[in-house]
């Protein structure tokens, strides 16, 4: 059974600071929300560039984390899960940071009018880790006027909170950087390990990877128990739990999952479905205010 050892936050990083960042479970401050669509902290929409309107679409199901794929290809990063899919219109800048630097200026400082959560743009990084992570950079500090970063282990939350995914080799070059514009997805692996959360904020995994269930009838006990050691242990170190490769078709196996993942508190719920996901949270969690 997974039981990592735990650790305490570097100070630096300061309660208030590493909870709004790590944590949408924690960071639910509400400037005046009265006349506006309520976010949903755990919405994450998984490959959200296959969806008829890349960004615009989870904003709409008021999802707060988006996924994108990028690659590094003739110094443009296109956006797309594979080589044959890119077109060099589709770039980070075009389908992601230019409407979220237009959206958060018009609503003055966030991407959700009347809401300070962060909204989470977790970057896939497909080709050429380490070169495509330092492209990535140079683009991300165009837009630092609207980005969460890190200066020397200390956080100051933006409207946007890039997290990098995808290609390992990006690691190295982030963990050397005295600034950043984004941070990292780490893995269970990294539980324990006394990386701070002002570094890896999030802990991502496959979900078949550690369980066998798949939503059909009751979750085994030790299953469940595994599955609350994991968000236990990220949470006392300030970091965020997502699983990818949940059960993800419409029917009873899936919302069971969705359960006893709300259950356990995980922090983002990955889907391709927006709307059925919209309509499950807002039945079955409860914003906080």
């Amino acid at each position: 059974m997974f039981s990592p050892t735990r650790r305490t936050v570097v100070a630096s990083l300061g309660a208030a600071v590493a909870s709004t960042l790590a944590s949408p479970s924690h960071a639910w401050a509400v400037a005046d929300a009265t006349d506006h669509p309520v976010p949903l902290r755990r919405a994450h929409a998984h490959n959200d560039y296959e969806h008829p309107r890349p960004l615009a679409d989870a904003l709409a199901h008021r999802f707060t984390s988006v996924e994108a794929d990028i690659w590094l290809i003739d110094g443009q990063l296109l956006v797309g899960h594979d080589l044959d899919d890119l077109t060099p219109e589709r770039t980070l800048e075009s389908l992601y940071l230019d409407p979220l630097l237009a959206r958060v200026r018009a609503n003055h400082g966030s991407v959700y009018q009347g809401y300070r959560i962060p909204l989470q743009l977790l970057i896939d990084i497909k080709n050429t880790g380490e070169a495509t992570y330092l492209e990535l950079h140079r683009r991300l500090r165009r837009y630092r006027s609207i980005l969460s970063y890190a200066a020397d282990g200390r956080v100051r939350t933006g409207a946007v909170t890039p997290v990098i995914s995808g290609d390992r080799a990006a690691r190295a070059p982030m963990e050397a950087q005295h600034l950043r514009y984004a941070f990292y997805d780490g893995r269970l692996d990294d539980l324990g390990t006394g990386v701070p959360a002002s570094f890896i904020p999030l802990i991502s995994t496959n979900w078949t990877l550690s369980f066998s269930w798949q939503g059909v009838g009751p979750m085994p006990a030790e299953e469940r128990a595994t599955l609350h050691e994991i968000v236990s242990a990220a949470h006392a170190e300030r970091q965020r739990v997502r699983f990818w490769a949940t059960p993800d078709a419409i029917g009873p196996a899936r919302e069971a999952v969705w359960h006893e993942l709300l259950a356990a508190s995980v922090d983002h719920i990955n889907t391709d479905d927006l709307a059925g996901l919209e309509r499950f949270l807002s039945t079955h969690d409860q914003p906080r205010r």
